[in-house]
């Protein structure tokens, strides 16, 4: 009976540190791999970018970028106005007709004097890992900066990796956000399951025609 009950226990260990690294074990990989990776703000971003890919944040109630994607949009808009890429990407969710993050992006980096025709929108932007596989598949990006809050740059620096582009990521942080401790929390889950997924590569939610970064990006607009 002692034997059994030992015999238990060492089998609890095990798949407990196996539970434990299948959890951990991504992380750290996604740690590791955005070193050296990571810009602020204020470092400069040389070589021949091909675009700047903000990533959409969720909006206020009536409509407008939340506090976490203005600095996106902002931290985006500082790179176009530096020379740091010719284009910029706006990827968010618009699946309902009352909630459109790409938009709202747009038109926030058209009031700062960004061209329309230099803004490309990505209405189908439902994860970070869709944004990354349709700023390749759909706009045919190769090297692109990606714009988002440091603690989200490690894994969406990993999937650009995963899908063959070539990233680095610029922070946009100016304050210590509410909530952030439960953000944090779920991107341990999320970089567990984004590694997972870029073992298989599936496509994502949506694809669709070409929309080559080399045009305008009045192609994605939808409104008249």
């Amino acid at each position: 009976m002692k034997r059994k009950k030992k015999g238990l226990r060492i089998a609890l260990v095990s798949i407990l540190c196996l539970l434990l690294l299948l959890g951990l074990g991504p992380n750290a990989v996604m740690l590791l791999h955005a070193r050296n990776r990571i810009l602020s703000p204020e470092d400069p971003v040389s070589g021949d970018w091909d675009c700047i890919l903000v990533l959409g944040a969720g909006l206020m109630p009536d409509g407008s970028p939340s506090l976490m994607l203005r600095e996106r949009i902002d931290t985006g808009v500082a790179l176009y106005e530096a020379g740091a890429a010719p284009k910029l990407i706006m990827s968010g969710d618009h699946g309902r007709e009352d909630h459109d993050e790409v938009n709202a992006m747009k038109d926030a980096a058209m009031a700062a004097g960004v061209p329309s025709e230099d803004v490309f929108m990505d209405h189908a932007g439902f994860s970070t890992y869709d944004s990354l596989y349709r700023a390749e598949a759909i706009f045919g990006a190769e090297r692109v900066i990606i714009v988002t809050q440091a603690y989200h740059l490690p894994r969406a620096l990993y999937i650009a990796s995963r899908l063959g582009l070539e990233a680095v990521g610029v922070s946009c942080d100016t304050c210590r956000y509410a909530g952030q401790t439960l953000r944090d929390i779920r991107e341990i889950l999320a970089r567990d399951k984004d590694f997972f997924q870029c073992v298989f590569l599936p496509e994502p939610t949506y694809l669709g025609e070409s929309i080559p970064l080399s045009g305008s990006g009045d192609a994605t607009n939808d409104r008249g």
